[in-house]
């Protein structure tokens, strides 16, 4: 069973949408449920300024979407960067097992609109920072 703020995500999802040229831009997605995930950033001085989703897939998928957003928005990029699935998790009261790599999915996202923002800016990468888009399917 989902908890509630899981619900309230569903139902009401915060930032979706998209942002025209977005200083960062990711796509990922998941080959063994379906769900496609898209994040777009606006960062000024190494703020999240700005930040919209567009997910294609289950309730799970679009509140953690939602929640990763609410997370990272207005927080500088390394914090971002450090943002886990395990905390977007535990920020909506947990998921069904069966649902994890829903967290898994948003994580990703956001790394990989990061990796776009610092390539396309020219900046280093930082270390453990790759171009992801795709993520493995649980066993």
């Amino acid at each position: 069973m989902y908890s509630e703020k899981v619900m309230d995500h569903v139902r009401n999802p915060r930032n979706v949408g998209e942002i025209k040229d977005p200083d960062g831009y990711g796509m990922v997605g998941n080959p063994c449920c379906g769900d496609v995930m898209e994040m777009f950033l606006k960062i000024e001085n190494n703020i999240i300024v700005d930040i919209k989703f567009r997910t294609f897939g289950c309730g799970a998928a679009i509140a953690t979407s939602s929640m990763v957003t609410e997370m990272i928005k207005g927080k500088t990029l390394e914090e971002a960067l450090n943002v886990t699935n395990k905390q977007v998790t535990k920020a909506l009261d947990g998921l069904p097992e069966q649902k994890m790599h829903c967290s898994v999915l948003a994580e990703q996202g956001i790394r990989a609109a990061l990796y776009d923002y610092y390539s396309k800016h020219n900046l280093p990468v930082p270390e453990g920072l790759k171009q992801s888009k795709t993520v493995k399917c649980a066993d």
